[in-house]
């Protein structure tokens, strides 16, 4: 029994200590991926924890339930609208661009190393998709925004691009194991098996999931506990089929996510802990696998090997899978720059081991110190790259908080949080006032706390600097809202006029009607188009907020997309007065 409680003891205070220096890692800009990894190899055997771990299967089983559970939160967070600007772009670079980035390192990687051109691709396929629980936790934690089309890629590709890398490892390891079983067809039939099987599964198992969540009635915290087991039996069952249980669950998780119901608030807000408490124990654990001692012989390798990776062979594999979707060339680089590399590499690179590849201890420990030199290099950087880079929109006006009260099977009421900054247009107003510039009777103040105490509203109660004020409104509304609690807010495109503009447009509006107060020429058939169409037209792809063409001296950008992804507002920037000489 006092081994059990040991065991729990060391659990708790890895997690403890790691959690709190979470603090830490944020300041100094550092990914939290890379502290749990750090903590755990300072648990391990060469670190003052002294805890000798190298139990490839526990790890192995650790590994696989924490992405289940990382890709499943995953899904559900992510918008099926996002599938309109980036799914087949993702889809080519979730094939194409492993195969391609796979075989570019691969003959870099046997050449580097001087070892058998198998165990050299075999490394590279180990390293060559990127990680899910990276690009996830790093994308939606390191405080940028993103344009949609950019931030949709890395997402939808880090989500689906383990099935390809894990047929490529499980075809090298049979060249190397068995290579008379070798054979192009039996792994073409592995590689429809695993997309169609866990794409099947992925699609009817969240469909199921779905209709339990809007049907059923359970405690509020069993709907994500109903979401996460659903979650691990379509993972398991995909996987016990021949499918890809990573797709299956992505999916499922995409299916549930997309369709919101009473339960969708108290399921997002379970699976946030777990989802972290699975990416926490899943880096301890693969921390305390490592030997550090072993690192630091392969770090050479594995830094020229991470060097030609992040500046080679994923450029190239990128920019020839986007080449037809005409992104920007400054859009490439940051989706070619951000491919992180995270637990899915280190998971893989446990497969030779358990396998007994010759030599597979080598390549499990080039591959984790590509993992951290990766996490350490491009996970730091990822804010820093979107604005040199020009890749991230100015942060979207938001209520400070935000809740569903669910009134039905299907209705609900958008309570809206929003607080009154210094110099805001809302500031000794009355909060019906407010909300009558906004939406008129569809807006409604039901609360305002001052000196965190409920303040009575009044005819006479007037908003003051610090107050929260609680409004239900639609989110149609949200952002409009917004910009009258922000300071300086007084023109409604003041915040990020340099980026958007001076002034909004129309989308509907003819390009001919503008265009001719500011002598610019355009041909008659773009002049006859509306301004949305005549910037889709111009750019050749689906648009998203912060996409831009210049007319002569004046520049149109897309300030906001609807739901159903038209365009619904432009703004424009006038051209900058010259000083005559």
């Amino acid at each position: 029994m006092s081994a059990l409680n040991g065991l729990f003891l060391l659990v708790g205070l890895l997690l403890f200590v790691s959690v709190l220096a979470s603090t830490v890692s944020a300041r100094l800009g550092l990914p939290l991926l890379l502290l749990f990894l750090v903590v755990g190899m300072l648990a391990g055997e060469d670190g003052p924890g002294g805890i000798r771990f190298d139990d490839f299967a526990a790890a192995t089983l650790i590994g696989h339930l924490a992405l289940a559970v990382i890709l499943l939160d995953g899904g559900l967070r992510t918008r099926v609208a996002s599938f309109r600007v980036a799914l087949w772009p993702a889809a080519v670079l979730a094939s194409w661009g492993v195969v391609a980035t796979a075989l570019v390192l691969g003959v870099f990687a046997t050449w580097l190393m001087d070892i058998d051109w198998r165990l050299g691709m075999l490394l590279a396929a180990i390293v060559g998709s990127t990680d899910a629980a990276a690009v996830f936790a790093l994308l939606r934690n390191s405080g940028v925004r993103l344009n949609e089309r950019v931030k949709a890629t890395l997402e939808i590709e880090s989500g689906a691009n383990d099935p390809m890398a894990i047929l490529l490892v499980t075809i090298l390891v049979e060249m190397l194991l068995t290579p008379e079983k070798a054979g192009v067809g039996r792994f073409l039939l592995m590689l429809v098996a695993q997309l169609g099987i866990g794409a099947l599964l992925g699609w009817a198992g969240g469909w199921v999931l779905r209709r339990l969540l809007t049907r059923m009635r359970l405690a509020e915290g069993l709907y994500a506990l109903l979401i996460v087991s659903g979650g691990l039996m379509i993972f398991a069952t995909a996987n016990l089929l021949g499918g890809s249980g990573f797709l299956a669950v992505y999916l499922a998780g995409l299916m549930v996510g997309n369709r919101r119901c009473h339960a969708t608030e108290h399921v997002l807000r379970v699976m946030d802990g777990l989802a972290w408490l699975a990416q926490a124990g899943m880096f301890l654990v693969l921390g305390l696998l490592v030997t550090p001692s072993h690192l630091v012989e392969t770090l050479p390798l594995a830094l020229v090997m991470a060097v030609f990776l992040m500046l080679v062979a994923r450029p190239l594999a990128v920019w020839s899978g986007l080449l037809p979707f005409r992104y920007q060339a400054r859009e490439v680089a940051y989706i070619s720059w951000v491919g992180l590399r995270g637990a899915v590499p280190i998971v893989l690179a446990i497969v030779p081991v358990t396998m007994g590849i010759p030599d597979s201890r080598l390549l499990f420990d080039v591959a984790f110190a590509v993992v951290l030199v990766s996490l350490l290099i491009q996970g730091a950087t990822v804010p820093v790259a979107a604005r040199w880079l020009g890749v991230e929109v100015p942060p979207s006006d938001e209520p400070v908080d935000r809740r569903e009260v669910w009134v039905g099977d299907r209705a609900s009421l958008d309570l809206l949080e929003y607080r009154v900054a210094h110099g805001a247009h809302a500031e000794g107003r009355h909060p019906d006032d407010v909300a009558a510039d906004v939406g008129g009777i569809d807006v409604r103040c039901v609360s305002l706390v001052r000196g965190g105490r409920v303040h009575p509203l009044g005819l006479d109660t007037r908003m003051a600097e610090g107050d929260s004020v609680w409004f239900v409104a639609s989110d149609a509304h949200a952002e409009r809202l917004a910009r009258l609690f922000s300071a300086g807010a007084g023109h409604e495109l003041s915040a990020h006029s340099g980026f958007f503009g001076e002034f909004v447009v129309d989308p509907a509006c003819p390009a001919s009607a503008l265009v001719a107060n500011y002598g610019v020429v355009l041909g008659e058939d773009e002049a006859a188009l509306p301004l949305r169409a005549l910037i889709g037209a111009r750019l050749g792809r689906a648009l998203v907020v912060g996409d831009r063409v210049t007319l002569g001296g004046i520049v149109l950008t897309v300030r906001e997309i609807d739901e159903r992804g038209v365009v619904s507002q432009i703004g424009l920037k006038c051209p900058v007065a010259r000083p005559a000489r």
